[in-house]
């Protein structure tokens, strides 16, 4: 695999602001932070044809900045999308909904390409200049429609998934697994796009149930890095890096971030490319109800935007690997928690 672009984060970014392009006295340039502020209610969870429809959409009104593309089917052949925005030397990949019944993280998706996308606003073209960013846009459409976490498969047996629906696609990621051969469809298709386009950062968006901290404040998203023990600590420290600025700009959004107690497994996908030479990073967003949806989305977006920005400006090595190991776990459920049959790990 080739050398992976590396990226770096201001040393002086806090946790209030969020990295654009220098401001010139000819521009006036749109920072991340106001992007996010500007989104009004989104579906939350759009169907398979809406979702397709709000793409196409949106690669029009791009001009042709937004490039999309059906990557393959699934089991009951619905189409699993991604799309591509930017045309810069950093190249980063989020991944959404591998679980069909953790949603927010397309929605947010879309909004991402609508704020880089469309338009031509000087911190537009800075971006895009200095990113390439593909999405892989809900993973699992087939999940999603049967609101569960697995692909369809009812004839699958599987090691990890659930006999009579199908496979956890997150855990079908392994590095020796052809694609060719994985038995998880939508699992092999996000391989195959990784392998052709080579991203040094992955992050994986999912959801969680509801967890507070030891001050009783409740958790809203936690992030890890890969646990694997044969990765490589310099893509472990990159990937902390990432987290990092993650938390930052999530906790920025109003946010409050813990570690996830996730597993070591090499099919997870954030272990899994992590151990193939990639910044991989794992969001949680937790499932706090309808009433803080839409909060969610944007925490998810600001996050996104903050990664793609950060990655454009150059520094993220800047960044001090150790705080991500300050960030503290997740601590105990809420009792009220709405996801009580919650999988341990990722």
């Amino acid at each position: 695999m080739t050398h992976k672009p590396r990226i770096a984060l201001l040393a002086a970014l806090t946790g209030t602001a969020l990295l654009a392009a220098p401001v010139t006295a000819q521009a006036t340039v749109d920072t991340p932070a106001d992007a996010v502020a500007g989104v009004t209610a989104v579906d939350p969870r759009p169907d398979t044809a809406r979702l397709a429809a709000e793409l196409r959409e949106l690669a029009r009104r791009s001009h042709g900045e937004i490039r999309l593309a059906e990557i393959g089917r699934t089991n009951e052949h619905r189409p699993v999308w991604a799309a591509r925005v930017g045309h810069g030397p950093v190249r980063v990949q989020y991944v959404t909904q591998q679980h069909g019944d953790e949603p927010l993280g397309t929605p947010a998706a879309l909004e991402f390409l609508r704020r880089v996308g469309v338009g031509h606003s000087a911190w537009q073209r800075w971006l895009l200049s200095r990113v390439t960013v593909d999405i892989v846009v809900r993973a699992n459409p087939d999940g999603h429609e049967h609101d569960w976490r697995y692909n369809y498969d009812p004839a699958a047996t599987p090691e990890f998934g659930e006999r009579g629906k199908g496979y956890d696609i997150n855990r079908y990621h392994n590095p020796s697994l052809d694609p060719a051969r994985n038995p998880a469809t939508e699992a092999g298709l996000i391989q195959r796009r990784y392998t052709a386009f080579d991203p040094g950062i992955v992050v994986d968006y999912h959801m969680q149930g509801r967890y507070q901290d030891d001050k009783g404040r409740e958790i809203t998203a936690s992030a890890m890095w890969p646990t694997h023990p044969a990765t490589r600590p310099s893509e472990v420290d990159f990937a902390k890096q990432i987290t990092v600025v993650a938390k930052r700009s999530i906790e920025a959004a109003g946010g409050n971030v813990s570690q996830y107690p996730g597993g070591d497994y090499e099919g997870i996908a954030r272990n899994a490319y992590g151990l193939r030479g990639s910044g991989s990073v794992l969001i949680e967003l937790s499932d706090q109800g309808a009433a803080y949806e839409q909060k969610q989305i944007r925490s998810a977006l600001a996050s996104m935007l903050a990664i793609a920005g950060t990655a454009a400006n150059g520094s993220l090595r800047h960044v001090d690997p150790a705080q991500a190991d300050a960030i503290p776990p997740r601590g105990k459920p809420i009792p009220s928690a709405l996801r009580t049959s919650e999988p341990a790990l990722d």
